[in-house]
């Protein structure tokens, strides 16, 4: 007896369809809803929300703290934390401005002057983490407030310099490239560096092996101390580069504000893009599509004339809803309570 087969059917996995929606993930797609979710709200609310100059206001405003995200993942991603971000910035912004009305105004110098003060304190923060055996949290803790201290003593807590009369910081500012302002291109340049440093070098997957295992990745062979430090190296560099925007946008080096609660965007925005707190997971492209979301929700919600401790509160909340989502997630045990 001879029996027919039916015509074979293409795996659902391998329909276009399915597999471009498992390369966006699911954390992505909730993302890419809330922020339709959002941008139509508040596209409602406000007909002067999805104009095309406040659309690049927002994009504007959230390229620092996305810069201080994009790094943040990275530090994440490695097992590691590093709270002191908006600190380094506002101690390379006073550095950067500083530096530039000392020598007779020159720009390069004064950017060279806040990147190397970056990569000294990132390079301190490592060591004391690494060699000094402290929790990243409470190292980058007291850097937090240690940073701070600096960049008052050194300016005398008073905005320094102006900057708006030199023709770097007016490109870093108001220039554009492309039609599109040169903050966000330099946001772009940085993701997309870091992107591929993930995903497409050996070095991106001992970051990801150290941050899943690190006894295993030390086994391996991996140098756990060098990656770590070089982790922290570079988020004091990009702190560094953000301090340096911040300058160029302020017109003159601020010590406090202007950078202080960067380092709560910068955690929430990479905890919101999928990065575990625990380390091993995460990636530059969710990061990217949470600082879109916080930077929509911020400026909708100042547009409705919403207090500003309002929205405190809704990034507060929002860094709680994605470490509940991530610990559901991953079937973690809650505190207190029986497995």
């Amino acid at each position: 007896m001879t029996t027919t087969s039916a015509p074979s059917t293409p795996h659902a996995g391998n329909r276009p369809g399915r597999r471009a929606l498992l390369g966006i993930g699911a954390q992505n797609l909730s993302l890419i809803g809330a922020l339709a979710v959002v941008v139509a709200v508040f596209g409602s609310l406000d007909s002067n929300f999805l104009s095309p100059d406040n659309l690049q206001g927002i994009g504007e405003a959230a390229t620092i703290a996305g810069l201080l995200a994009v790094v943040q993942t990275v530090v994440i991603i490695c097992g590691g934390l590093d709270i002191s971000v908006g600190s380094q910035a506002g101690l390379a912004s006073v550095v950067s401005a500083m530096a530039f009305t000392s020598t007779g105004s020159s720009a390069p110098l004064g950017v060279g002057a806040a990147l190397l003060v970056g990569a000294l304190v990132g390079l301190l923060n490592g060591a004391v983490i690494i060699y000094g055996r402290v929790n990243p949290t409470i190292a980058t803790l007291a850097g937090l407030a240690a940073y701070k201290g600096v960049a008052q003593l050194i300016s005398n807590g008073r905005a320094q310099g102006y900057v708006r009369n030199d023709a770097l910081f007016i490109f870093l500012s108001r220039g554009r490239i492309a039609g599109l302002p040169t903050m966000i291109w330099i946001l772009v340049l940085v993701a997309v560096a870091v992107h591929v440093l993930l995903k497409y070098t050996d070095i991106g997957r001992n970051i990801y092996a150290i941050g899943g295992n690190d006894t295993a990745a030390r086994l391996a062979g991996i140098n756990l101390n060098k990656y770590l430090v070089s982790a922290y190296v570079l988020s004091g560099l990009v702190a560094a580069l953000a301090g340096i925007l911040l300058t160029a946008r302020t017109g003159s080096g601020q010590p406090v504000s202007g950078s202080e609660g960067l380092e709560l965007q910068s955690i929430t925005a990479a905890a919101l893009g999928g990065c575990s707190l625990k380390g091993g997971k995460g990636g530059v492209g969710g990061t990217l599509l949470a600082v879109a979301l916080l930077g929509a929700l911020q400026n909708g919600m100042t547009g409705q004339g919403i207090n500003t401790f309002w929205q405190n509160v809704a990034q507060g909340l929002l860094l709680v809803t994605a470490v509940v989502i991530q610990q559901r997630r991953n079937r973690d045990r809650a505190v207190g309570l029986p497995a």
